[in-house]
């Protein structure tokens, strides 16, 4: 018998490996934060012991859910403005309130807030964009979240820098400081084509390049954005981008809503990885993302929830959910977006999008143990004949039980073992009192 630190048992093994495999009555054996073994119960148990084992029957496991892309500190704006065009909800509402409000402890305070719901949620990683990322990056550390964090990069003055130059120079020193840390990985966050000039946009490539980081980036979101680009510089913004040499496979795109046909050719053949955010997108009234078109096309598509501002919760689940169907029903085709394919995006291609697929998204032996285990015994996921349709369909955040991450259990039988969820959510009603009282 090998000892392990850990041993995950469920009546569905899920692992999301190329085979999709699903492993009924399995087992997951972890050492020293890796998968050591998968396999039947039988199997695991018969040739591993293990200082604690969790999970059992009536349990799915399956890899923690990744979120390709949000805001997390927006959290603190949930509900702010709400029912208004992106374009008006940003400048008029969003932007004011963040010049107003954000501030090192603001964020810190609310990426806890965020990393607490996305737990809940099964999510284990996620892709960030925004400001004061030290910040962030501590906070979800804390926590014992994995993270992809971009410093964001604008042309214009805020809290925290007045010109590209001032956030350019932040993002290097993020990146130097928190390269190499096994839950953080740091990136570089353009908001978009509109709010970065062409000449910023290849600086913040060339920093990526320099220190092989991702460079995410807001892309053909509206038909707002399509024409002011259009007007500013006589090309689309995905156009722009391939002409200015931005786009590569260590691009992660969210939205792209609106891309011609000519243009989801280039997000394949560049590699573009694509975060789709369908929740905020029908919110908002942006539109829907052509993702039956672009898998078809060999474009890699995760998905986001973007920011808790706009769609309003953290919550892949959901989202998958959302996706699967309403694709079906723009496409006139019940077979878009299946439910294996809709948890793909949620899992492996998510992890593969933000660069980490030989570290998480699949549950197989050297990869990081980031395991997400639900409660299948509920109303209403009986009975059960597909555990994938039931993971698309029905299964939903209330029905996550533990978390593991990097091989440590954070969430337990519906509890946070490394947040303190009372004092975070006690700390969000402050913050959202002072935010309300200034508003009125």
């Amino acid at each position: 018998m090998t000892g392990v630190d850990l041993i995950i048992k469920a009546d569905y093994v899920l692992t999301m490996d190329r085979d999709l495999s699903v492993i009924e009555d399995g087992a997951v054996a972890v050492r020293d934060n890796v998968i050591a073994a998968v396999g039947s119960s039988v199997d695991i148990t018969g040739n591993y012991t293990a200082e604690k084992t969790i999970g059992g029957s009536d349990a799915v496991a399956f890899p923690g859910l990744v979120n390709a892309h949000t805001h997390a500190a927006m959290v603190y704006f949930r509900g702010l403005a709400d029912d208004l065009p992106l374009k008006v909800w940003l400048e008029e509402h969003i932007w004011p309130a963040e010049n107003k409000w954000l501030s090192p402890g603001f964020v810190g305070d609310a990426v806890e807030l965020a990393c607490l719901e996305m737990l809940k949620a099964g999510i284990t990683t996620f892709a960030d964009m925004y400001f004061f990322s030290d910040s962030t990056a501590h906070a979800a550390k804390e926590i014992g979240m994995r993270a992809v964090i971009g410093a964001g990069i604008v042309d214009f003055p805020t809290t925290t820098g007045n010109n590209a130059d001032d956030y350019l120079a932040n993002a290097e020193r993020f990146i130097r400081a928190w390269k190499g840390d096994p839950l953080i990985t740091p990136s570089i966050a353009d908001h978009s084509a509109y709010a970065c000039s062409p000449d910023t946009l290849r600086k913040s490539k060339d920093l990526a390049e320099k220190y092989g980081v991702l460079l995410q980036v807001h892309l053909s979101e509206t038909e707002w954005e399509v024409g002011e680009i259009l007007k500013r510089y006589g090309k689309t913004p995905i156009a722009l981008l391939d002409n200015i040499g931005i786009l590569d496979g260590n691009v992660v795109a969210a939205h792209c809503v609106w891309p011609t046909a000519e243009e989801v050719d280039i997000l394949a053949q560049k590699r573009v990885s694509v975060a789709h955010c369908i929740e905020s997108n029908l919110k908002l009234a942006s539109g829907i993302a052509p993702v039956a078109k672009m898998l078809k096309a060999g474009v890699k598509v995760a998905f986001g929830t973007d920011g808790a501002a706009g769609n309003n919760d953290l919550d892949i689940l959901s989202e998958m959910s959302v996706a699967a169907k309403i694709h079906k029903a723009v496409s006139g085709d019940p077979t878009a977006l299946n439910a294996k394919q809709a948890m793909l995006m949620a899992t492996r291609w998510g992890a593969e999008a933000l660069g980490l697929g030989n570290r998480t998204g699949s549950i197989e032996a050297g990869k990081a143990a980031d395991i997400v285990i639900g409660d299948l015994r509920k109303p209403h996921l009986m009975p059960l004949y597909d555990i994938f349709s039931h993971m698309v369909y029905a299964f939903n955040r209330s029905d996550v039980s533990t978390v593991v991450i990097d091989g440590q259990i954070v969430m337990e039988d519906g509890k946070p073992r490394t947040a303190d969820e009372s004092g975070i959510i006690g700390r969000a009603m402050e913050w959202g009192k002072k935010i309300s009282g200034a508003k009125g």
